[in-house]
């Protein structure tokens, strides 16, 4: 069979249109009349389909070997058929037969056309495929199509992207034709080519476009350590810088606000609070909950919580509208944080005196059993509460029988200092008691 070489250059154009590789296309095609040329000479013929070495000639040859009786006529040939090819051929050689393009029929040709038609396709959804995996987290503008419930569809110019609903910013509106900016969160391959997935709610959506805006991001001086979003109504964005020269906040903030409200425009208005990072997790908290002022701050590392305490009057400003501020603070840091007025923070301190019994005040356990727990550290109703019974039995003296009656007299001399509260009045503050925050005063928490 002999292709034109106009067809197979028609076929490497399509092929460059597509940026497609040429050869892939060629080999599709010969692949495909291998396969046209063994429904009409049988599954198990030797076919071959050779391209001449200037690619202008495409032919495909039978192979049979000579035989003087044939016993498989998909794979053999007799003498004397074969000498009416080769006059000079002998039995035990093989013979190489071209098959002419009207053998093929016309069913063939269409079925072969329709494979290298597939096979670029194919070959251009996957070249798409690999381009946007590879770019994925990066921010892209393209032209709105379709606006839908179920997402918005946007064209990228190679393919179509879609912002599923849950990756949208709430009450933010498109419509077609209208150009957007968004992440490229993720790109898997589905029956209809590449499905590319943006996201302009994603925590990466803000990074990438504090990244774009502050050339100081970009180069590393400053670095984004921590996001927290509740999308088009309000972020924070924890920063650090690593050069000393530079101010990393002042640096996102830009002059009169310049950097941080271009962000802000492109999320739709979307408040951002730009705060310093620390290691330290007490300064981290306290510049997070911004605007807020902290009067005090102390870290239950155990239970990763941090105790924070504010102005009476500054509480509802710490919280924010609805629990955000509080809320958006506790994402930043990943801290449980316990937030509390000055007030509140002093009546604690008041109960803690009140209800804190030294083990000299415990009745119930003998002066001898009292010096051991002593000698092991226990200092106070509180602590043996909270000790487990074999940590008690473990102390030189003490046994397993001893160890639950001490810790139940514990619990009963907390329970008596509880009740008792109502009436007590506050003794001197225990030596590792911290003192009361004054009234309307303030105590700024140190970097």
């Amino acid at each position: 069979m002999d292709m034109s070489f106009e067809v197979i250059q028609a076929l490497k154009a399509i092929a460059r249109e597509k940026d497609v590789d040429e050869n892939l296309i060629i080999e599709t095609l010969q692949a495909a009349l291998v396969s046209a040329a063994r429904k009409k000479y049988g599954a198990t013929s030797r076919i071959v389909a050779e391209i001449s070495e200037d690619q202008s000639r495409l032919q495909v040859y039978c192979f049979k070997d000579v035989v003087e009786k044939v016993e498989d006529p998909e794979q053999q040939m007799s003498l004397a058929n074969a000498r009416q090819l080769a006059p000079d051929v002998e039995v035990g050689q093989e013979v190489k037969i071209e098959i002419p393009p009207e053998h093929f029929g016309r069913n063939a040709i269409q079925a072969a056309k329709q494979v290298v038609i597939q096979r670029i396709r194919e070959a251009e959804r996957d070249r798409v495929f690999k381009e946007y995996e590879r770019r994925i987290g990066e921010v892209v503008t393209g032209g709105v199509t379709q606006v839908d419930r179920g997402g918005i569809i946007v064209n990228l110019g190679k393919t179509e992207a879609i912002v599923p609903q849950r990756e949208q910013i709430p009450r933010e509106q498109f419509r077609q034709g209208n150009s957007i900016r968004a992440y490229i969160l993720e790109v898997s391959k589905t029956a209809k080519g590449p499905q590319v997935l943006l996201s302009r709610s994603h925590n990466d959506f803000m990074k990438k476009l504090f990244t774009m805006e502050v050339p100081e991001i970009e180069s590393g001086i400053v670095e984004i350590k921590a996001v927290a979003r509740e999308p088009g109504s309000r972020s924070k964005i924890a920063v650090v810088s690593n050069d000393d020269k530079v101010d990393a906040v002042g640096a996102c903030v830009g002059m009169k606000g310049s950097r941080v409200q271009s962000v802000v425009r492109e999320l739709g208005g979307e408040r951002i609070d730009v705060v310093l990072w620390s290691g330290d997790p007490i300064a981290f908290v306290t510049r997070a909950l911004s605007p807020a002022k902290v009067l005090h701050a102390e870290m239950d590392d155990k239970d990763n919580k941090a105790t924070v305490v504010v102005a009476d009057d500054q509480l509802s400003l710490a919280i924010g509208k609805g629990g955000q501020n509080a809320r958006l603070a506790a994402k930043l840091t990943n801290l449980k944080i316990d937030l509390i007025n000055q007030s509140q923070y002093n009546e604690r301190l008041e109960f803690q005196k009140v209800a804190r019994v030294p083990i000299s005040g415990i009745s119930g356990i003998d002066e001898d059993a009292k010096a051991k727990l002593l000698g092991a550290g226990y200092e106070s109703a509180q602590d043996l509460s909270a000790a487990a019974e074999d940590d008690i039995a473990a102390v030189e003296g003490l046994g397993a029988s001893a160890a639950a009656t001490i810790i139940q007299a514990a619990k009963q001399a907390i329970t008596e200092a509880k009740d008792g509260r109502e009436g007590a009045k506050p003794g001197a503050p225990a030596d590792d008691a911290p003192e009361p925050l004054p009234e309307g005063g303030s105590s700024e928490v140190q970097d």
